[in-house]
């Protein structure tokens, strides 16, 4: 991290602190549904309202074109947001700009905090407006960024903002990009990687970015298919794409002199429905008529058996189709295998993307690797070897 500035750094006392939060979350009937990116900004919230800072929160919700809605209001999150922290006061401003925001701010006390209106409320936000990011820096003193998962855009709320105040990254933004770091900028060899998903063509950037830093790579889920129909394999009705497999056949290629782990045996059926009618059979064996759905027991022990070599793990993207059971069962059971290692200090793991996150949860181990992201986008974008925005900008503010 010495290239940003952290909490530890600032002398916040007394003066304003705009902080970029991701509260995008899960809302339903008014209520919040997943809080968890909530509890992850508290940490920050709290080591602010300790040394007497003036916080001042600010986020972006859904996608309300630029325009006031109702629907996309930040005010439901005033009581989870309160609740994270302890029961203390949140005081809610109408607006993210403006006369409303400024009263609000302006009658802050120190250790208090106030959360702004939705950002995409203004459409100068997602265009990164440097007028837009001006009346945003009017309202602090100080700026800090807790939100990795919206650090790969560059809106005014997440770079043009990092340029007008002095900046640091919060201690969520803070702990992502040191698990980031270690995982693979600075890795413990061997490096192990998992992907999965449905397409190679959404993971391509990621693949070609990874062969170049991993020792071993393990390829699951329905992108896999296509990569085993550039071996020649027949893969009978199952997914796959059809105009990728010259490109497939490339990433075979290039993976040469990798240890590159496909599919050795598969879950299969002939439709993709909770407790149909499924065969285990050897990956060059896939019936016509049948879909690949789960990788089989002997590609669980050959990627078990890969993992307990290795020393860091980055994960993103299940094994299979993880939503419908049984399906869900190659992924569990690796996932309880990464975590077994993690937990015995064997293995430093950091997975991240939304399926995931929730294939970790459903395992009941999302809580027991050395870092779980709920970044998403960024995350992957990360991973691909690209630079973040939102990371960019405070790496220049030093």
């Amino acid at each position: 991290m010495a290239d940003f500035a952290t909490l530890d750094t600032l002398d916040v006392s007394g003066k304003r602190v705009l902080v970029r939060a991701d509260l995008n979350v899960p809302v339903k009937g008014g209520r919040v549904t997943d809080a968890t990116r909530i509890e992850r900004l508290a940490p920050t919230l709290l080591a602010l309202i300790e040394k007497g800072a003036r916080v001042v929160v600010m986020s972006h919700f859904g996608r309300p074109k630029g325009k006031p809605d109702p629907e996309y209001s930040l005010r439901p999150l005033v009581e989870p947001l309160s609740r994270a922290i302890g029961g203390r006061t949140v005081h809610f401003a109408e607006d993210c700009v403006g006369p409303a925001a400024e009263r609000v701010v302006d009658a802050l006390a120190p250790g208090e905090v106030a959360l702004l209106e939705n950002l995409r409320f203004h459409a100068e936000e997602e265009k990164n407006d440097p007028g837009f990011a001006k009346r945003l820096a009017a309202l602090g003193d100080l700026y800090v960024n807790d939100a990795f998962s919206a650090a790969h855009r560059a809106h005014a709320s997440t770079e043009a903002v990092a340029h007008l105040l002095p900046s640091a990254a919060g201690k969520n933004m803070q702990a992502e990009l040191e698990a980031l770091a270690k995982a693979l900028e600075h890795p413990e060899r061997p490096l192990a990687a998992i992907v999965g998903g449905a397409k190679v063509s959404t993971k391509l950037d990621l693949l070609n970015f990874l062969l170049e830093k991993v020792d071993v790579l393990v390829i699951g889920g329905a992108m896999a298919n296509t990569l085993l129909l550039a071996e020649g394999k027949e893969v009978g009705a199952s997914l796959v794409e059809r105009d990728m497999v010259e490109t497939a056949r490339a990433i075979l290629d290039k993976a040469k002199g990798k240890t590159l782990i496909l599919p050795v045996d598969a879950v299969v059926a002939e439709k993709l429905e909770p407790g149909v009618s499924t065969r285990t059979v050897a990956i060059d064996a896939v019936p016509a008529g049948t879909m690949i759905l789960d990788v089989g027991p002997a590609t669980v022990a050959e990627i078990a058996k890969r993992l307990a070599a290795a020393k860091t793990l980055v994960w993103n993207g299940p094994l299979g189709a993880f939503e419908t059971k049984p399906f869900d069962a190659g992924t569990v059971a690796i996932a309880k295998e990464v975590a077994a290692l993690t937990r015995s200090g064997k293995l430093l793991s950091v997975a991240g993307g939304g399926d995931t996150v929730a294939a970790l949860h459903a395992a009941g181990v999302a809580d027991q690797l050395s870092y779980v992201s709920t970044a998403g986008g960024a995350f992957l974008e990360w991973l691909e070897g690209k630079e973040l925005p939102g990371v960019a900008a405070l790496k220049r503010r030093r």
